[in-house]
């Protein structure tokens, strides 16, 4: 889109606005040139700039005393300067854009009014009058007609709308259609009345990034403002006019982030009063925990009560010498791969370097991106099966009771709406909100939010507690464009909560650092220790598949499993695998159901169901099952163990799927491989220290022999 750039001197400073309705600036800072703190001089740039050229004249405006004296052809020689950059990307095309030149600019003197002003040696010479692009456009009969009390109101009405959401303006129109309808049409001038009271701001949807001093580049990268990526791509565009108009790549499913798209960004509301003298485990009593559950929830609430900045500083994400040495690496990449970007005549060869790596850690990169991430963390540390949720209970009826806005982020929608009707049971007096795609609520607000991580990018500093759950899952998993999102939504004075019982390892170091607080649940409800995998040497399924034989181990391990009454969990690597491993273990035991699936199945959820039901005994599938699926007396095989697609994360999820019924709480779990790997070692050694802590913290139940 285009918009309106002006120069305003107030109490004897510069400063550079934007405008979406240049009437309602002129009524603000022009029309009564008699108040005490009055506009001392007014200067348009132009009223029909792309959003991106405005953007780049804001941030890189700096204050000079001779502009007290500037007329019309210095303002137009200072804002052809400051645009060069961006002119030598339009070639041609940018003289049509600017077309008009110096007569764009308008000068308004708090004691003269309208005013040409152009130099003559050392004398200047004034000509008073009604500039001429004022006057065609007959703005100042729009002025006039402007009523500003009804506008005050919209504003109140549009802000209070807007507040903690970041949105573009076709968003912004979905919304003020649903809520709003008589500002549908209306809203520039309300939101120009907003922004100059400083309840809204204006972003593009994509900005020159902060650039490090020592960086090699000579360009700015540029970044989506909504979604952190720096992955773009130029095209022509009919909004602003340009030919190389750069829009984000990353977050297109959710409408197109453009150079020239208005980004509109309310203002925070208050934060929740924090106060250390509160005595948060009384929030405890009505929820049943177990004692390991207790423990590491009033250690979580005493992270809630403390009051901003009463937690170490190291819990905050990503600390400065850890962003330097960053950005320091990535200036060093920057200047390596120059040339060779040059040479293959790429125009953004230098904002693609800046997009994420697939080895990058999504949390880091994420934590650089967002310089306003100042919310404290608590790492909430769970073995599977030990009760996530009813942990979560606690946190947000401190945050709720006292007024705050809490929201519970997870990676996948079916765990939103597996989670929505058990929030509602525990908090039916609270507003809650559901967001997950094709949603019908995503323009509605309550006390209490629980989406999925996608549907975060609408939102900033919107929330005093965030609940992150699963964060080492997929799609969290190495996304910096979900972990900006989670980190932009949180207040200021606000909190994070994490939930996992897989942390990537980065905050498993800060943890054992004690550079992050955090509780460690390291038992199930039923207070019998974790199954320990155990290893099964075998070669690599794609060899039993081509001999058409099952080895004899395997067979003998699958027998145990099948006489003892247990429910077969079958993870394998490869979607190509599971139909022919289907086949050789229905020619094995042919009086057993078994069945394969995957995420390319459309039968999946009828079949997990059956599984559930015992109707099917082995289930063949892949790590789409390794999270959030619960079958009483399971025991789990995971074949190619040894696979780089299989993290300690991986392992330790998939052998979670075992011992999780109070009934059968010693489940087998059996890695197959031909290797031994480090991520198998890790994974064994991670579930045996859970259970040592378990034992030493007197979780466990005792059994009697």
């Amino acid at each position: 889109m285009k918009i309106a750039v002006y120069a305003v001197r107030y109490k004897g400073n510069w400063n550079l606005r934007l405008s979406v309705d240049i009437r309602v600036d002129m009524t603000w800072w022009c029309q009564d040139k008699h108040q005490e703190n009055a506009v001392e001089r007014w200067v348009l740039l132009g009223d029909e700039l792309p959003l991106s050229w405005g953007v780049s004249l804001c941030g890189g405006f700096k204050e000079l005393a001779e502009m007290e004296r500037w007329g019309d052809r210095q303002w137009w020689a200072y804002t052809l300067a400051q645009l060069k950059n961006e002119l030598v990307l339009e070639s041609s095309n940018g003289e049509r854009i600017l077309s008009g030149g110096v007569d764009n600019i308008c000068i308004w003197d708090r004691h003269q009014g309208w005013v040409s002003r152009t130099q003559h040696g050392n004398k200047g010479r004034e000509t008073i009058g009604t500039v001429r692009s004022i006057q065609n456009r007959k703005l100042a009969t729009g002025v006039n007609g402007l009523d500003m009390e009804c506008l005050t109101r919209q504003a109140n009405e549009l802000t209070q709308l807007l507040a903690g959401r970041q949105l573009l303006v076709p968003e912004a129109e979905a919304l003020l259609a649903e809520a709003a309808p008589d500002l549908e049409h209306t809203w520039r001038s309300a939101a120009q009345l907003a922004y100059l009271q400083g309840r809204l701001s204006f972003a593009a949807g994509l900005a020159p990034a902060p650039r490090a001093r020592w960086s090699a580049a000579r360009r700015q990268e540029l970044r989506c403002n909504r979604c952190g990526s720096g992955k773009v791509h130029r095209t022509s565009c009919a909004s602003c006019g340009r030919k190389a108009c750069a829009y984000c790549e990353t977050c297109l499913t959710l409408g197109r982030s453009r150079e020239c798209s208005l980004l509109l960004r309310g203002t925070a509301k208050l934060a929740m009063p924090r106060t250390a003298e509160a005595t948060p485990a009384t929030n405890l009593d009505r929820w049943g925990l177990s004692p390991a559950q207790r423990a590491a929830a009033e250690a979580a609430l005493h992270f809630l009560a403390a009051p901003s900045g009463g937690v170490r500083k190291c819990s905050r994400p990503v600390g400065q010498w850890q962003r330097a040495r960053e950005l320091f690496r990535r200036s060093m990449r920057a200047r390596q791969e120059l040339g060779a970007a040059a040479a293959h005549g790429s125009t953004l060869a230098l904002n693609e370097q800046s997009s994420p790596k697939s080895g990058e850690r999504a949390w880091e990169i994420a934590g650089r991106q967002v310089p306003d991430s100042a919310a404290e963390r608590f790492l909430l540390w769970a073995v599977t099966g030990a009760g996530k949720t009813e942990m979560m209970f606690p946190l947000l009826q401190h945050v709720l009771e006292r007024g705050g806005t809490a929201l519970v982020a997870t990676p996948r929608r079916d765990v939103v709406l597996e989670l929505a009707p058990r929030l509602a049971v525990a908090f039916p007096q609270v507003s809650m909100v559901t967001l997950y795609g094709g949603s019908a609520e995503r323009w509605q607000r309550g006390q209490l939010t629980l989406a999925t991580t996608h549907q975060l990018l609408r939102y900033r500093q919107a929330f005093d507690l965030v609940v992150i759950d699963e964060i080492d899952a997929f799609p969290y998993h190495n996304d910096p464009m979900l972990a900006f999102a989670a980190q932009a939504v949180c207040k200021r004075e606000g909190k994070f909560i994490y939930l996992s019982a897989t942390p990537p390892r980065p905050l498993q170091k800060e943890a054992a650092r004690g550079q992050l607080p955090h509780a460690k649940v390291p038992v199930r409800f039923h207070r019998h220790p974790l199954p320990v995998p155990i290893r099964l040497g075998t070669p690599p399924v794609h060899q039993w598949l081509q001999k058409g034989q099952l080895p004899a181990s395997f067979v003998q391990r699958l027998n145990v499993s099948i006489q003892r009454g247990a429910q077969l969990f079958l993870f394998v690597t490869r979607i190509s695998h599971i139909q022919g491993l289907v086949e050789l273990l229905i020619r094995q035991f042919p009086d057993i159901p078994i069945a394969g699936t995957s995420s390319q199945d459309e039968e999946r959820t009828t079949k997990v169901r059956l599984f559930r039901a015992t109707e099917i005994r082995v289930l063949v599938t892949t790590t789409i099952l390794e999270r959030g699926v619960t079958v009483p007396r399971s025991d789990v095989y995971v074949l190619d163990a040894d696979s780089s697609l299989f993290d300690e994360a991986s392992l330790v999820q998939m052998a979670g799927r075992a011992g999780r019924s109070k009934d059968d709480p010693c489940g087998s779990v059996i890695f197959i491989s031909p290797q031994w790997t480090s991520g198998q070692k890790r994974a064994i050694k991670q579930i045996k220290r859970m259970n040592a802590l378990a034992r030493k913290k007197g979780y466990l139940k005792l059994v009697k022999h």
